[in-house]
């Protein structure tokens, strides 16, 4: 048997628990080798009945004396009473629920191993466990030391399906005692510079810790084996990145002349640029004049002027023939980077056209014809622009918008729209390092560090539902004043169905009882491509004066006469999302606020709620949100193009990945052999999109 052996003919499983493990993901004996504990059980404390003690968590070995099932006269509870005796005539009762099955295991003789919580019965006035874990006993085991879930420190699994931690440790500790041909893929230079436990071993002691680990494993620290572990699941990660960077360099691109596209930027700049966007530029053009196609990351914070620098490199691919394609997530924010484009670009009067969903199939085949036959210079839109049947003439550069929405493999679709066009990532989601290393392994990264001066800080306020009116009054106060005002409502469980109504409930209470003497416009996902851009055209003018939303306004919409966002129950939002949110505010010279409405809130959401009253950085920020709530929920989906890592965690073993990250690309840049580095190339051929849930290595 090898680690690529289906878990169907893996002992003690069979086809209905093969069914469940795979749909955790564990199709092989390796996946299931390479699943490891959530955490570890101090189940060592063996103890003689007549020393238990109540509250405490111990150990017993003792014998079924007898099974009782008590019958309950409204309905059965399944519950089933055993008493058990140990060898100095000391008795105890278990009880457990729902478990009739159990007067197939206790007959009476049985020798078991019971661990869980001591309870102290006040009625019976005697000791109890309840549903405790259990081992029967065979005859070899007279002290319970050959035990797998008792009397030793015992690996806790998270169960796949009906197949629980218990199951899987009898079949993972089956496999470590099987005769299994082992191969460790990990290069054996870098097994020898950091001194790593061989893989056998290092598997052997992840599930059950010798005696020399067991301190580590249960204090949360890291064994030799664990990290190790840890180690080797970055380690792939990062070499397939460094493999896909260095193939990229060998790319034949696009070498863009820069000269013709200077004294159109000139032309077309609405601004003085900031000296973060002059560097980004730089950057950017560099890396478009040279033969490579580029991959590259813009990350700012939110009004930092990433559109307006895109804009520039499109202006270079234009001013070559070629056109330019720009993906955003949403039709709404797709629609407002084509309205900004439409007109930065009109002293240069470049053709920019937009591709929608929403758009009638005539007009969708107009633009379709557009853009295949190149009239269309600078094209606009969604998931639409990667659907099959849209051809571009000459795509040379590809501009992603909030690139954690799509995945690696979505950008790479887009890409095979040209040949190797140069690709641009932009994100306003300040992403920590950790993190970014993860997801934009494959891009170089530029970041725009500085806002456009004249920009004060938004004030941050938090109120309760029982201020409300407080809040209103303040809104009013501030329209009145000449200002505008946004109130958002989030979308409870992600659904846009649930904060469509939440917003439209609220428009009709504001417009009619609240604010009647002001103009109130209703803005979300599932209005017409039409009626959003009225709406939003007449928030710009100035027309409407409070907008009430979802977070369709998250990203892109930008007036800088609004200076008031209401954030109405800010605690079901995360910290980035929030962040993301009150940047639509303060784009102008005026004071602004963000008012952040909530329930009564626990230690958390206090917390939470503090780091955004307290600060407008980003980055500590998006920090604080990572600890708070972990990596998949900080990016919203698993839609994001985040790996999915069994063993590592990027938050508790961030130096791991910084090490793995530099052995990655040195062993890359600088292989022992060409023998190594065509097998470890074929082993990420083979592993790397099933592990990682990532593309394959061309």
């Amino acid at each position: 048997m090898d680690l690529a052996t289906p878990v169907t003919y893996v002992k003690g499983v069979g086809p209905q628990r093969a069914e469940q493990l795979m749909a955790k993901g564990l199709a092989t004996a390796g996946d299931l080798l390479y699943y490891p504990p959530f955490r570890y059980e101090d189940r060592s404390n063996v103890k003689p009945l007549s020393q238990l003690a109540p509250g405490e968590v111990a150990t017993v070995l003792a014998t079924v004396k007898r099974l009782h099932k008590p019958r309950f006269r409204r309905r059965d509870l399944g519950l089933v009473e055993v008493i058990f005796e140990d060898a100095a005539g000391h008795s105890l009762t278990a009880k457990w629920f729902h478990a009739h099955y159990l007067d197939r295991v206790f007959a009476p003789g049985v020798r078991v191993a019971l661990f869980g919580k001591v309870e102290f019965d006040p009625y019976l006035r005697e000791l109890s466990l309840l549903h405790p874990e259990f081992e029967v006993l065979r005859d070899d085991d007279e002290d319970g030391g050959a035990s797998l879930h008792t009397g030793r420190i015992v690996p806790v699994y998270e169960a796949a399906g009906k197949v629980t931690a218990r199951v899987l440790r009898g079949v993972i500790s089956g496999l470590l005692d099987k005769e299994l041909r082992l191969v460790d893929a990990l290069p054996q230079v870098i097994v020898e510079k950091l001194k790593l436990p061989p893989l056998a071993q290092a598997l052997r002691e992840m599930h059950f810790p010798s005696a020399e680990t067991e301190a580590r494993v249960l204090n949360a620290w890291r064994s030799p084996a664990q990290w190790r572990m840890i180690f080797e699941e970055f380690f792939w990660l990062e070499a397939g990145m460094a493999f896909k960077r260095k193939q990229a360099r060998l790319e034949k691109g696009i070498a863009f002349d820069l000269e013709p596209a200077r004294e159109q930027v000139r032309r077309m700049l609405p601004f003085k640029p900031t000296a973060a966007q002059k560097r980004v530029v730089r950057e950017i053009a560099q890396d478009m004049a040279a033969p490579q196609p580029m991959s590259r990351l813009v990350q700012g914070d939110v009004g930092s002027g990433k559109t307006i620098v895109a804009a520039q490199a499109a202006v270079i691919a234009v001013e070559n023939k070629h056109q330019v394609a720009v993906l955003a997530p949403t039709e709404i924010l797709a629609t407002q980077h084509f309205l900004y484009l439409s007109n930065v670009f009109k002293p240069l009067n470049y053709r920019v056209v937009q591709l929608a969903g929403s758009m009638t199939k005539k007009e969708k085949e107009s633009v379709k014809r557009a853009i295949a036959t190149g009239y269309a210079q600078v094209v606009v839109g969604t998931h639409a622009l990667i659907e099959e049947d849209v051809e571009f003439d000459r795509l040379g550069l590809c501009i992603i918008d909030e690139q954690h929405r799509f995945g690696v493999l979505q950008r790479q679709k887009l890409q095979k729209k040209g040949v190797t066009p140069d690709v641009l990532v932009m994100t306003a989601t300040p992403i920590p390092r950790t993190l970014a290393l993860t997801i934009y392994g494959d891009l170089d990264v530029s970041v725009i560090d500085e806002l456009p001066p004249g920009r004060k800080p938004i004030k941050t306020i938090h109120k309760t539902h029982v201020e409300i009116e407080q809040v209103w009054s303040f809104v009013k106060r501030e329209v009145m004043a000449g200002g505008q005002a946004y109130v958002v409502y989030p979308a409870i469980e992600e659904t846009e169905d649930k904060a469509m109504k939440a917003a439209e409930k609220a428009y009709a209470d504001l417009s009619r009882l609240v604010f009647p003497d002001l103009r109130v416009g209703l803005l979300h996902g599932k209005l017409a491509q039409e009626e959003k851009e009225s709406v939003m055209e007449g928030f710009k003018r100035g027309d409407v004066q409070i907008l009430v939303s979802t977070t369709v306004i998250e990203v892109g919409v930008d007036v800088p006469n609004a200076s008031v966002m209401v954030i109405e129950n800010a605690e079901r939002f995360g910290l980035a999302q929030i962040h993301q949110l009150r940047g639509r505010v303060g784009r102008g010279a005026a004071q602004s606020y963000c008012i952040l409405v909530t329930d009564k809130l626990g230690d958390a959401g206090k917390e939470r709620i503090r780091t955004l009253v307290q600060s407008n950085d980003g980055f500590h920020i998006a920090e604080m949100d990572l600890k708070l709530r972990g990596p998949g929920e900080f990016l919203g989906t698993r839609q994001s193009g985040l790996p999915t890592f069994r063993i590592g965690n990027l938050l508790r073993d961030r130096e791991i990945l910084e090490i793995a990250r530099s052995e990655a690309q040195n062993f890359v840049e600088r292989p022992p052999s060409t023998e190594a580095l065509i097998a470890a190339l074929e082993y990420i051929r083979e592993h790397w999109q099933r592990r990682y849930g990532l593309a394959l290595v061309g």
